[in-house]
C-alpha cells in the first residue's frame, strides 16, 4: 500500500502510481475523512494498516524527524510543489532499487530522495 500525504492525493497522481503499483494507493486523508491530520499523527495512522509506504514532499517536517518503525516505510522527497507531477516516476525509481524492491525490504526505513540521490535511516 502506498499512502500519499494529504496535498499529494490528486486523482492523476493516484492513477499514475496505480498503473504500475500492484497494491492500493490511498491518500492519508482517507484514514480520517473530514478531519485535519497533523504531521505528528501520521506515524500512528500508518500503524493502522499493513505495511504502508508513506510518500511526502514535506521533507523538512519528516526527514530525520519521524522515527522509523518496522511496520511502515516513509519516502521523503525533496521536491518543490510545482514538480509534484514527477512523484510517480520518483517513487517508482526508489521502489525499483534492489534494497527497497519489496515491502518486506523497505519496512523500517525512512528514505530521502534529493536530486536522484537516495539516503536512508532505520
Amino acid at each position: 500500500m502506498i499512502v500519499l500525504d494529504e496535498h499529494l492525493g490528486l486523482g492523476q497522481m493516484v492513477e499514475e502510481i496505480a498503473e504500475w503499483y500492484p497494491g492500493a494507493v490511498l491518500n492519508i486523508k482517507d484514514f480520517r475523512p473530514h478531519k485535519r491530520i497533523l504531521d505528528p499523527q501520521i506515524s500512528t495512522l500508518l500503524l493502522e494498516v499493513r505495511q504502508p509506504t508513506f510518500v511526502t514532499i514535506n521533507y523538512d517536517d519528516f526527514w530525520r524527524i519521524i522515527k522509523p518503525h518496522p511496520r511502515y516505510c516513509v519516502l521523503c522527497l525533496k521536491l518543490p510543489s510545482d514538480r509534484t507531477l514527477e512523484i510517480p516516476a520518483i517513487v517508482r525509481e526508489i521502489l525499483s532499487r534492489q534494497e527497497f524492491a519489496t515491502k518486506a525490504k523497505r519496512m523500517g526505513y525512512v528514505i530521502s530522495w534529493r536530486n536522484h540521490l537516495v539516503d536512508f535511516y532505520s
